[in-house]
This record gives structure tokens, C-alpha cells and sequence, in this order.
């Protein structure tokens, strides 16, 4: 597989940064506008979330954003609506991360047809078993070229470890933490030796590192640790703090180096 994932990492290997918002948030049809501006502000990779009422592994945060994107009628349905032609204008990398309940109902195949007709790169599900990847999604997502990027924890064992490292044909979305996500001030001692050991493994795919970063200390962690750093909670609070996209935008770049 060689989408434009792979080739982010093959020409850049240091300092990349990915973002996450939330599809439809904070207005329905808000999902193209924030794509563009974080393309244009030069975000290497892009995470649109579609909401699901009950996000496991998302803190206040995001779950506040996906209630809102689902009052404001966001579906799969209307995402993929959102996203059709975009390659028309977005050249980075997009990734679709949710929860398989959504993806269930959708249908995999659809959802996977889907993805490669608007041009989605890659998929996260927090919630998918390993069992059920290997067995049911990942014959499919292969037919269609779409990266299931898996996720490591600071509670995953180093079988399991090796074992995603060998599934893997993109990165690994390294979790800063086993709570949920959330913007930290710093990364604390446990934390930098859990980053240390996932190094020391010396693993064939790169690894990003989410889940607290939200400033210049906690992402000049990521960089020293990992290929780059994935922001989320930071970026949504930017969202609902400021009255324009690009003014959020500007105001998470300029966070991150305070």
C-alpha cells in the first residue's frame, strides 16, 4: 500500500503534525472550510472525527463537539457527501476516525467504497477488537487500499505491540495515556519512559504520538520521541473560542510554540 500517507513519511520523517476535528463542528457544513485552512496553514495530515453519542476514548472535549455535530445533523452519510471532491483541492493526507457501532451500520464495505471514492487515505477505530480487524476489516479495507492506523497505549503489551507493528501499513497512533483525550501542560517521567521503551523496540513503522498535546512543551515531547504529534481537543477549543476558522487555526499554531 503507498497512498499519501506513506508517502507523507517517506519524504518527511521528523516534525510531522496531524490534526483532529470533529465533521460538522461547529456548524453543519463548518467540515470543507476547516479541511481547506488547515491544509493552507500547512498541516502535514488531517483526522476528521464523525460523531457517535458515546465516544469511549474521547474526553469532554471532543465528546461536547460530536453532541453538538450531531445536533447540528451530521451522519456518515453527510460527511461523505461533504468530502466528495475534495481531491479536487485537498492534496494531504485525510483520515476518518470513529467508532465501528457507526461504521457497522453504515455497512463496511459501503463505508470502505466510500472512503476510497472521496479520496480517504486512512481509518481509526478506537474501539475495533484485533480479532475482528484481522478476520472481517482488514481483508476488506486492503481490497480498497484504505490504512487502518491501530493504536498502542501505555497498558498494550509488547506481543500486542509487535503484533500491530506487523499489521500495520501506515503508523502507529501512539496514546500518550491510557484516560482519555484531553489537553496536558507537560508530559511527566512515566509517560517519557513509556515513549522511551516504545523507541527502544525499534519498531519497522513510524509512530505518532496524541492524546495531551497542546503546547510547546508536550509537543516538543512528540517530536523528540516520535515521527510527529496528533492535536485534537486543543484544536476543537480553538474552534468554539474564535469566530473564524482561520483565526483557530492561527491560534493553535501559535499555542504550540508558547
Amino acid at each position: 500500500m503507498n497512498n499519501r500517507i506513506n508517502q507523507l513519511f517517506q519524504r518527511k520523517n521528523a516534525h510531522i503534525l496531524s490534526i483532529y476535528f470533529t465533521a460538522g463542528y461547529p456548524t453543519l457544513n463548518s467540515t470543507t472550510t476547516v479541511l481547506k485552512e488547515l491544509q493552507t496553514a500547512g498541516i502535514d495530515m488531517v483526522e476528521i472525527g464523525f460523531p457517535f453519542s458515546d465516544p469511549l476514548a474521547d474526553g469532554p472535549v471532543i465528546q461536547s463537539s460530536s453532541n453538538q455535530a450531531l445536533k447540528n445533523g451530521m451522519s456518515l452519510e453527510t460527511l461523505f457527501s461533504q468530502l466528495d471532491g475534495m481531491r479536487q483541492d485537498i492534496h494531504v493526507p485525510v483520515i476518518l476516525m470513529g467508532y465501528v457501532n457507526v461504521v457497522m451500520q453504515y455497512g463496511l464495505e459501503a463505508f470502505c467504497r466510500d472512503c476510497k471514492r472521496v479520496g480517504v487515505d486512512g481509518v481509526i477505530l478506537p474501539d475495533l477488537p484485533m480479532k475482528d480487524y484481522l478476520e472481517e476489516y482488514k481483508p476488506m479495507m486492503d481490497a480498497y487500499g484504505i490504512a487502518m492506523v491501530l493504536l498502542v497505549t501505555p497498558e498494550t503489551s509488547e506481543a500486542r505491540i509487535r503484533e500491530i507493528d506487523e499489521q500495520t501499513s501506515s503508523f502507529i497512533y501512539l496514546v500518550s495515556s491510557a484516560s482519555t483525550t484531553g489537553a496536558q501542560q507537560s508530559f511527566d517521567q512515566t509517560k517519557q519512559a513509556y515513549f522511551h521503551r516504545i523507541n527502544g523496540m525499534k519498531l519497522k513503522n513510524p509512530h505518532l504520538i496524541g492524546f495531551g498535546i497542546s503546547n510547546k512543551a508536550t509537543i516538543d515531547a512528540a517530536f523528540e520521541n516520535a515521527s510527529g504529534a496528533i492535536i485534537g481537543s486543543r484544536f476543537i477549543e480553538c474552534l468554539k473560542r474564535y469566530p473564524t476558522v482561520k483565526e483557530a487555526v492561527n491560534a493553535l499554531l501559535k499555542g504550540l510554540k508558547e
